[in-house]
């Protein structure tokens, strides 16, 4: 192992783990906002929606975000669309994330008994009363988990964006490697950044689940 190597260029991996976490944060960020207008259209069939969110969840899921990504990137500037490896980056993983984030809080929201919907209709509780009194409460408890492993599963997926040019932790390890062949501190340096961007939050993930389990929700 090549300690002065590493010593010399980790603060490399310091620049791109920036720019992974902040390129990955807004497409989960997204991804999310995306999932819940998907879901909310499927649960309550909006006419026209629901069959758009239905196909796009099942597009999204269907295709792997490097080729989702290769669309963006080079694919839609041949009709004049042009996006920066960036732009690409955010786009391609909410585009991904959003399919699945979609099935998960759909799941959430339809663990729902009817019964619990009567009730709320019986007290006289009007539609947004009914949803987050009651549906999302009990929504939250079972959508939790598999949002949190699709949290986790996108961060990593961030990996693939040096297929675009994009400057991320394994553009960084692929770049030294070639330069200078040095494979071994190069990946060391990649698995250790990988890890201390995800094991944290795998960590609070994992705590917020029991805690929901504790309290019952």
């Amino acid at each position: 192992m090549d300690w002065s190597f590493i010593t010399e260029y980790y603060p490399l991996y310091i620049e791109s783990a920036v720019l992974t976490v902040t390129i990955g944060g807004l497409g989960i960020i997204l991804s999310v906002i995306v999932g819940i207008l998907c879901a909310i259209a499927r649960y309550y069939r909006i006419p026209l929606l629901n069959g758009i969110a239905a196909a796009y969840t099942e597009l999204s899921r269907n295709t792997p975000l490097i080729v989702q990504l290769f669309f963006l990137y080079f694919g839609l500037p041949k009709i004049g669309i042009v996006f920066s490896s960036e732009t690409c980056g955010v786009v391609g993983l909410a585009f991904l994330g959003g399919g699945y984030m979609s099935e998960s809080i759909l799941s959430g929201l339809l663990s729902v008994r009817k019964t619990h919907l009567e009730a709320a209709a019986s007290l006289g509780l009007n539609g947004f009363q009914t949803m987050t009194n009651v549906i999302l409460p009990q929504a939250a408890s079972v959508a939790t988990p598999a949002v949190c492993a699709n949290v986790i599963f996108l961060l990593k997926e961030t990996s693939v964006f040096s297929a675009v040019s994009l400057a991320d932790l394994m553009y960084t390890a692929k770049d030294l490697i070639g330069m200078y062949y040095s494979t071994t501190e190069a990946l060391t340096m990649l698995v250790i950044a990988y890890l201390i961007i995800i094991l944290p939050v795998s960590i609070v993930f994992t705590l917020l689940e029991r805690r929901l389990h504790r309290a019952g929700i």
